[in-house]
């Protein structure tokens, strides 16, 4: 068994709606309460930061598993929305959607697509991120796929 250990240093040097920073590798940023949460919306916030945690490792994942399936692509390009509940000041992240768009090259076959289809699916279950907040965020996906 392998283990991998990431780390994050945060400071957040006053009260609610003040402005923190966090470092964590390669991601270094400052952080605040976005203003739809009637915050100052300075750098990233967590909404943001799990909403990429689960998008980056979804087309991450899909594309492993296209390479790995010899599925050949022109173009895999992603949007992602998540949707915050709040409901009598308690904030709960309810979900998250995936708008995947596989663009396979022309003479792609149907079997290509139903493979591409078939993995944009199996990606959303086999993510890391997805898998870690299954039962408490929503997760749906809405794939395009075509040939270019």
């Amino acid at each position: 068994m392998a283990e991998h250990h990431f780390h994050l240093k945060a400071n957040w040097p006053g009260l609610r709606n003040d402005v923190g920073d966090i470092a964590a590798g390669n991601l270094v940023t400052k952080i605040s309460i976005p203003p739809e949460m009637d915050g100052p919306g300075v750098g990233t916030n967590p909404d943001e930061m799990l909403l990429g945690a689960a998008a980056t490792c979804y087309i991450i994942t899909l594309a492993a598993m296209m390479e790995r399936s010899h599925l050949e692509k022109i173009q895999l390009k992603m949007e992602s929305e998540a949707i915050v509940d709040v409901t009598n000041g308690v904030f709960t992240y309810k979900k998250i959607i995936h708008h995947p768009e596989i663009i396979l090259k022309k003479d792609a076959t149907e079997e290509d697509l139903i493979l591409a289809k078939r993995l944009a699916e199996k990606a959303e279950s086999s993510c890391m991120i997805s898998r870690a907040v299954k039962g408490n965020v929503e997760l749906e996906l809405q794939a395009t796929i075509r040939k270019g």
